[in-house]
């Protein structure tokens, strides 16, 4: 039996940009210097192919467009050679090579499955694994201006996507998980009222009216407590037939 020669197969490379950056090179993380680091994120959140000058100047902005441009080339030469092999770079336009995966990428198709259910495979049944996909933060700790965008882009989806996954779960019947999806969109935002509206509605299906009234309670003085405010009428309408009548 003949095989391929090792030295040919380019290795695979993964990024993770979820709950902080790591590269890894067949499954072995690899330590890179922090401008190389911020290269490959900003090329993984990219997803496509930009020009060289344009993310030379958005990665170091402080300095003139020469520097830039010297500062991209000595990330890229930092590099190890898996990872510089994951790279496409010609003199006009730098991005990933069609090997890399990155975690985000899978997770923001996974976000799609779930928000966008007419387009999803019949066989598509989302379990408690995919709690975890979309539960981290776009590389907490960095607040660079091309990362908070971005970030807030992903949190805005993930929030949705947990949202739909209780509900799917639910739905199915695995209501213990469907409070684990709701309850991870309710930790990422606590103010917001639609996770809130999803871990009630999984109560109620569970069969558990006080549980929904106790969270309907909870979320309600935590808007009083930090916005003065009190819950919508669309949310008090789930739990109205649960209160009673004199405090409808």
């Amino acid at each position: 039996m003949t095989g391929r020669d090792p030295r040919q197969v380019r290795p695979h490379i993964r990024i993770s940009l979820l709950d902080g950056f790591r590269l890894e090179e067949d499954g072995v993380s690899v330590l890179l210097p922090a401008g190389s680091q911020r290269l490959l994120a900003f090329l993984a959140l990219k997803g496509r192919s930009v020009r060289r000058a344009g993310a030379a100047g958005t990665l170091w902005p402080a300095v003139t467009g020469d520097h830039a441009s010297s500062s991209l080339r000595s990330a890229l030469a930092r590099l190890s050679p898996g990872a510089r092999a994951g790279v496409s770079a010609t003199t006009t336009e730098i991005g990933l090579s069609d090997d890399v995966a990155v975690d985000l990428w899978d997770s923001r198709g996974l976000a799609h499955l779930l928000t966008a259910p007419g387009r999803s495979s019949p066989t598509f049944e989302p379990d408690v694994e995919a709690i975890a996909d979309l539960s981290h933060e776009v590389l907490p700790g960095w607040y660079d201006d091309w990362v908070i965008v971005e970030a807030e882009d992903w949190r805005q989806v993930r929030l949705h996507a947990l949202e739909a996954l209780a509900d799917r779960l639910s739905q199915r019947r695995k209501y213990a998980d469907a409070a684990m999806a709701a309850l991870a969109a309710v930790r990422a935002e606590p103010l917001r009222e639609s996770p809130r509206a999803a871990l009630i509605r999984v109560h109620i299906a569970e069969g558990n009216p006080s549980e929904a009234l106790r969270e309907f309670t909870r979320y309600g003085e935590l808007l009083g407590l930090e916005l003065g405010i009190e819950p919508t009428e669309r949310l008090r309408g789930l739990v109205d037939q649960l209160l009673p009548v004199t405090v409808r």
